[in-house]
């Protein structure tokens, strides 16, 4: 009865998640007409890490904000890629691409469990199975669609309009370093590695964001403007910001990774519905990028699965005959003595 239970609160904890974050793109369309993404970034993730940091003084206490011996340039790092790199890169594409940079940009996130193949590969050395390389290929070729309307002819003849493009892709392996740098720090709990990160991560926001400010990169956001993207702000950094990462920890603790990780697809359907909701129809490719994008997470979750499920077939009878040939280790003993 209890694994039914947690089961069911990790499917609902990761469509809160995932419905959260799919919300969040066509909200920052609305955003980013009154305020640039660095400053938003910063005024984001500081209430989000002040809540953060009242979480895990809760839980934790001294003991969790005790940095002594661990590797803080290391988490200043994962960081920093995480709360500057891929919230800057994010929604400064997206703002780049204008009326499609919703859309486009929820694709890209959809991509993150197959990049973290790859980044696993070259982190740790871990070679990805043979048949996750074609459903890696297949979810490239969902985003060329979604990004191209299935026009493959432009990446050449429009080269200029997929500069954004490469930075909300970068922006997705951003994030996926930023989530693999938490094997890194197997002692600490999810919430102490989040709120530990986005400080740091936060820092180095700041600093980039005064510079940009500073020389004239973007305008320095006035008070009306602020005041005007008040309950975007409230969405972004409570509901996206804290619900949504704090329950797709727990979610996925309950459902394990493998099961977490399908739920990424909900990410696109949303900002899709949502987009289609206030005027920005999604082209007939795009909507099939978007499902072999789909397709290939869900088929790569079932090859691995079988494949664990192989595996384990395989190593039944080697550690079932394992106790009787102690067994008769032992008999023979006995009878030599």
């Amino acid at each position: 009865m209890n694994d039914q239970k947690n089961y069911v609160r990790g499917v609902l904890l990761c469509l809160t998640a995932t419905l959260s974050w799919g919300a969040m793109f066509p909200i920052m369309d609305v955003t980013l007409k009154h305020i640039d993404p660095f400053t938003f970034t910063c005024m984001r993730y500081g209430i989000a890490g002040l809540i953060f940091l009242a979480v895990l003084c809760f839980r934790e206490g001294r003991p969790g904000l005790s940095l002594k011996g661990e590797r803080v340039g290391l988490a200043w790092l994962f960081g920093t890629a995480g709360f500057a790199g891929f919230q800057f890169l994010v929604f400064y594409g997206q703002d780049l691409i204008g009326k499609q940079g919703a859309l486009i940009a929820s694709i890209m996130m959809a991509t993150m469990p197959m990049m973290g193949f790859l980044v696993n590969w070259v982190l740790r050395k871990v070679v990805p199975p043979k048949w996750s390389f074609a459903f890696i290929g297949l979810s490239f070729v969902g985003i060329l669609l979604v990004v191209t309307k299935g026009d493959l002819s432009s990446l050449v003849n429009q080269p200029q309009n997929f500069g954004a493009d490469a930075l909300l892709l970068f922006a997705a392996l951003c994030w996926v370093i930023y989530t693999s740098g938490a094997t890194y720090f197997p002692k600490w709990s999810p919430i102490k590695y989040t709120t530990i990160t986005t400080g740091l991560g936060l820092a180095s926001a700041v600093v980039i964001t005064a510079v940009i400010l500073a020389t004239g990169g973007e305008p320095v956001p006035t008070g009306s403007a602020v005041v005007t993207i008040l309950p975007e702000l409230a969405y972004m950094s409570i509901v996206a910001g804290f619900v949504g990462v704090l329950a797709w920890n727990i979610g996925n603790k309950n459902l394990g990774p493998l099961n977490g990780v399908l739920f990424m697809d909900v990410v696109p359907v949303t900002a899709f519905t949502i987009s289609a909701l206030t005027g920005v129809i999604p082209a007939a490719m795009q909507i099939v990028g978007a499902l072999f994008t789909a397709s290939a997470l869900v088929l790569n979750n079932l090859y691995l699965r079988r494949r664990a499920a192989a595996a384990a077939a395989a190593a039944a009878p080697a550690a079932a005959a394992a106790p009787v040939a102690a067994s008769a280790k032992k008999e023979t003993a006995s009878v030599g003595r």
